[in-house]
């Protein structure tokens, strides 16, 4: 009898057992099909359940990452993947989300970190090599993102989209004819990729061809109506056109598509600027700045629209607060110099050009405030050798101030 009460205790175990593994299986199958579908909350739900029946289940946490990043929980997601790789150390895809995740919150490092392991788990992973190299662009290393985005190509012959963004880095090596060439390229690949006619736009307006950056724009906003980013860039294509109105709707289009859009009210504040609304200015500035506090240019610019209305001492507090933000930020500098001219403050801003141009050795206009800073304090040699340099940057004013005041 005994026996037969083991015997009996032994298969119900296996028994329960089963039907737990089972149901698990069933939660994670069901949480797929949810995912599938869009409906990111059921799935979520569907792959906790099982988790809570089975601890030690990686790919349930793994897809639950997935669908909590797509609902914009990224740093939940992050914790599913790292749970994920916990379970199993040889978890690529794992690796890879998380890496791709803590670019976007600006883990640089660690996201540099979990690609390379990736790619140490799979060396043919073509996607990976591409992640890798937007990690090495967002860190600086121009070179090694090529390299990675040529390697992502060499597996996979037929990526668009490695193509598209080794495009866009060969195009900060200053490299016109490469860029165009791979997001050509790309574009004959997978013709309906709006991102490679948004970052061709992107290219042709850096070097100046604003009508071939308005038609990509265009075509990447056909393909993409949602395409914040686009709507945005081809406002300044526009703006660079002549066309501030229809910039100005543009900009209005990438809020209403993402409201937290803080470069698109920036840049929808320097249109009004120019058709000389400036307190409506002013305001897109400051929404600006309330969406992102660390945005420097929207300070600069706000300074700009200030001084304008002849408000020098909050104009002077904007530019203080965007070289406080960018030390780097040559405009600011030269910006803040002409206030403290204004003020009287003579040496004062004689040292912010000197600062701008120490930044940019290229900024005629801070050579030429310079020069003619030196010439009221009767320093003429140089102010002429500031207005010589002006001059030879293109400052259309400084050759006149050269025949008058340096021969």
């Amino acid at each position: 009898m005994k026996k037969r009460v083991i015997v009996c205790f032994v298969v119900c175990i296996a028994a329960v057992m089963s039907v737990t593994a089972q149901t698990a299986e069933s939660y994670f199958t069901a949480g797929l099909e949810k995912a599938k579908k869009g409906l990111y909350q059921e799935a979520i739900m569907a792959f906790t359940k099982a988790i809570e029946l089975n601890a030690s289940y990686p790919d349930a946490y793994y897809h639950r990452g997935v669908a909590k990043s797509d609902l914009g929980d990224k740093t939940n997601a992050i914790a599913d993947y790292t749970k994920a790789i916990g379970l199993n150390s040889q978890y690529v895809e794992a690796y890879n989300n998380r890496g791709v995740i803590k670019l976007k919150l600006g883990d640089k490092e660690g996201a540099l970190i979990d690609l390379t392991r990736a790619i140490e788990l799979n060396p043919q992973g073509a996607e990976l090599y591409s992640n890798r190299g937007a990690v090495k662009d967002a860190l600086g290393h121009i070179q090694a993102a090529i390299t990675d985005y040529t390697k992502a190509i060499e597996l996979n012959p037929q990526f668009a989209k490695a193509y598209s963004n080794r495009g866009l880095v060969q195009s900060k090596l200053g490299d016109k004819i490469a860029s165009l060439s791979d997001f050509t390229k790309a574009i004959e690949l997978d013709p309906q990729l709006a991102e490679s006619y948004y970052n061709r736009g992107l290219v042709n307006l850096k070097f100046g061809d604003k009508q071939d950056a308005l038609v990509d724009f265009t075509k990447a906003i056909e393909l993409n109506p949602q395409f914040a980013e686009a709507y945005s860039d081809r406002g300044i294509a526009k703006s660079d056109l002549g066309d501030k109105e229809g910039a100005i709707g543009d900009y209005n289009k990438a809020i209403e598509v993402n409201p937290q859009y803080a470069g698109a009210y920036n840049n929808r504040g320097l249109a009004k600027s120019t058709l000389g609304d400036k307190n409506r200015a002013i305001a897109d500035y400051m929404k600006a700045i309330e969406l992102n506090p660390q945005y420097a240019e929207a300070y600069n610019n706000r300074g700009v629209a200030k001084l304008s209305l002849g408000d020098k001492k909050n104009a002077l507090a904007d530019y203080n607060k965007a070289i406080e933000l960018n030390p780097q930020y040559a405009g600011a500098y030269s910006n803040r110099g002409i206030v403290k001219a204004s003020l009287g403050d003579k040496e004062g801003a004689i040292a912010d050009w000197t600062k701008a141009i120490e930044v940019n050795p290229q900024y005629a206009e801070a050579y030429y405030n310079r020069a003619i800073m030196y010439g009221q304090q009767g320093k003429i040699p140089l102010a002429c050798a500031d207005l010589q340099k002006a001059k030879e940057l293109g400052y259309n004013d400084a050759a006149a101030m050269i025949e008058k005041f340096c021969k």
